[in-house]
C-alpha cells in the first residue's frame, strides 16, 4: 500500500482541497492511502502557533504522522508553500519520500520576490490588511488572486467561509507563515526523490515563470494547464489528476 499526503499552501487547509481528494484518489493505485495533514497554525491546528522557518514545519509535520501511526515512504502532492515543505522534507530526508508532485509553487533563489508575489495584488492585500476586512472580503479577494474558473464559485466562497469561521488562522500566524515562505532557500541541487512540477498559465499570484525556473534549474518534467489560476487542482481538478496518474503509468 502506498500513502500519499496532501499538502496545502499559505493558511489554508485541508478542507480547501474540496473535490480534488476523491478525484485523486479514483486516479491513484488501488489500496493507496491518502492523508490530508494541516500544517501548524491551519485548519484543525489553528490554535497552535505556527513556525518561522519551513524546516521546523517539515520536523512539526513528521512528528504529527508518527504520532497518528503512520510511517514513510510517502508520496506527496502539495502546492505553494506546501511544496516548498515538500523540497525541505526531500531534502533533509531522502528516504522518506518516494515522489513528490509540486504545484504552482516558487523557491529562492531561482525566482524573484516580484514573481513569487505578483506586484498586481499588493494593493488588495494591503488593502486587507489596513482595514477591517470582513471574513467575506477576504476571501473573495483570495479567490479572486487565485482561482479563474472554479466550478461553482458561489458555493465554494459558501464552503471557505465555513472553513474560516471553524478553523481562523490568525493574523499573527499568516505573517509568521508568510515570513517562513519568504526567508526559505531551496537547495541548489534537486533531492533525490522524483519530482513533477504542475503550472497553471493563469496564475495570477505566482508567476508561471518560477515554476519554468524551477524545472530548468533542476531538470525535471512540467506540465502546464492554459487556463487555470493558483489554485490548480481547484480549478482543473480531474486535469491534475490525470497527469499525475499518467506520471505514475
Amino acid at each position: 500500500m502506498s500513502t500519499w499526503i496532501l499538502l496545502r499552501g499559505l493558511t489554508r487547509e485541508q478542507g480547501h482541497w474540496g473535490a480534488f481528494v476523491p478525484t485523486l484518489m479514483a486516479a491513484l493505485p488501488s489500496g493507496s492511502q491518502l492523508l490530508t495533514p494541516d500544517l501548524p497554525g491551519n485548519g484543525v491546528l489553528h490554535a497552535q502557533t505556527s513556525p518561522t522557518r519551513v524546516e521546523d514545519m517539515v520536523e512539526a509535520l513528521r512528528a504529527m504522522l508518527v504520532r497518528q501511526g503512520h510511517r514513510p515512504p510517502y508520496n506527496v502532492v502539495a502546492m505553494s508553500l506546501g511544496a516548498m515543505v515538500t523540497v525541505a522534507w526531500a531534502q533533509a530526508h531522502p528516504e522518506e519520500l518516494t515522489r513528490c508532485v509540486l504545484i504552482n509553487t516558487s523557491l529562492r533563489p531561482f525566482s524573484p520576490f516580484w514573481h513569487r508575489l505578483q506586484p498586481r495584488n499588493y494593493p488588495r492585500i494591503i488593502k486587507l490588511l489596513l482595514t477591517r476586512a470582513s471574513a467575506e472580503d477576504w476571501e473573495r479577494a483570495i479567490m479572486a488572486m487565485t482561482t479563474r474558473h472554479p466550478a461553482d464559485p458561489q458555493a465554494t466562497l459558501q464552503h471557505w467561509l465555513q472553513l474560516r469561521a471553524a478553523h481562523p488562522v490568525s493574523t499573527a500566524n499568516g505573517l509568521r507563515q508568510l515570513w517562513a515562505a519568504t526567508r526559505y532557500r531551496a537547495p541548489q541541487a534537486k533531492p533525490p526523490a522524483p519530482m513533477l512540477i504542475l503550472n497553471a498559465l493563469g496564475d495570477q499570484l505566482v508567476h508561471p515563470s518560477c515554476s519554468t525556473a524551477l524545472a530548468q534549474r533542476w531538470q525535471l518534467p512540467l506540465l502546464r494547464h492554459p487556463t487555470a489560476g493558483h489554485d490548480l487542482p481547484l480549478d482543473a481538478a480531474p486535469w491534475v489528476a490525470q497527469q499525475i496518474q499518467a506520471w505514475l503509468a
